[in-house]
């Protein structure tokens, strides 16, 4: 009995080390996802005082895990058991979508423009109102987001038991929120921590260091953001031309990245698999971005407007 017993933690202990090593490979491929997450977030918290941070950052928190574990779980595994084929097309749907919200963005730096649909008015003189709206746009960003860690995550694990995609995509989705919105919550409180010392610190170099977080914050948002729209073009492009290539629809791009980006490695030597990787990124970029500029007439000229029929509302002028 204790031989069987021995056994049975053995298999056992052996399925816990292949999730664990599932979620990590997977994590790794959604981790560009996630830094664009990280990035996207703060902006939601800007206009509040100090004190309402951390408690809008939980609400948001909360709202990613309810998108991850309740909803997008069990349709990614319900796609995974009873549709697979409509798995790779959803991603490149993401991935499309994360084409067009970086290509917006450096769109809206080259030539900046409105907001498609603008805040309703009156939301700005109630302070709970305008944080429940903002939370909860901020969740249905969140939702788009998570949709791709997951489908992600989950073209990783595919093939494998029932329990182990389950136990694999429950991980990496309270991992990821943990880390996204841990890092966030961290961010936005640096500059209240680099104030306290700058104002109450004993030592001058302290107050020093605190006055210089306060400065470096704004810079380090900025970092951020350049950071998540290059990953969100990095992301979405790579995804978008390994599905055409996995499809077999089009596979010429993808294969001509992947050779240059293997002759650009060869080149050098002794950076090969950095340099390999940093043009096919770079590559993969730029044609997510000519993608993202493609679909923007599509989304604010056709689509925008019927979504926002269908919402009884009208566009903002």
């Amino acid at each position: 009995m204790l031989d069987d017993v021995a056994a049975i933690a053995k298999v056992a202990a052996s399925s816990v080390d292949d999730i664990a090593t599932a979620a990590a490979k997977a994590g790794s491929k959604t981790a560009m996802v996630a830094i664009d997450d990280a990035a996207v977030t703060p902006k939601y918290v800007v206009g509040f005082s100090a004190d309402r941070e951390l408690p809008i950052i939980w609400k948001i928190a909360r709202g990613s895990l309810f998108n991850k574990l309740v909803v997008l779980l069990p349709a990614a595994l319900l796609l995974a058991s009873f549709a697979p084929g409509l798995i790779q097309p959803l991603l490149m749907l993401g991935g499309a979508y994360l084409c067009f919200e970086g290509a917006e963005k450096v769109y809206h730096a080259w030539a900046p423009h409105g907001d498609y649909e603008a805040e309703p008015s009156g939301q700005g003189h109630d302070p709970a109102h305008l944080e429940e709206t903002k939370v909860s746009g901020a969740v249905k960003t969140d939702f788009i987001l998570s949709a791709e860690i997951m489908a992600i995550a989950l073209s990783t694990v595919a093939g494998g038991s029932l329990w182990a995609q389950t136990a694999t995509l429950a991980l990496i989705g309270v991992g990821m929120t943990a880390l996204v919105y841990g890092g966030v919550a961290v961010l936005v409180k640096l500059d209240d921590i680099g104030l306290h010392l700058a104002r109450t610190a004993r030592w001058a170099a302290t107050r020093r260091f605190g006055t210089g977080l306060v400065w470096f914050m704004p810079v380090l948002m900025q970092v951020l953001s350049v950071v998540g729209t290059a990953a969100m073009l990095w992301v979405g492009g790579s995804i978008v031309l390994h599905g055409l290539e996995v499809t077999h629809v089009w596979a010429a791009p993808y294969l001509a990245i992947h050779h240059l980006a293997e002759a650009a490695g060869q080149a050098v030597p002794a950076a090969a698999g950095f340099v390999a990787w940093a043009v096919g990124a770079m590559l993969d970029g730029v044609l997510g971005l000519a993608i993202g500029l493609v679909l923007i007439p599509l989304a604010t000229k056709v689509l925008g407007p019927a979504l926002q029929r269908l919402k009884g509302a009208r566009p903002a002028q």
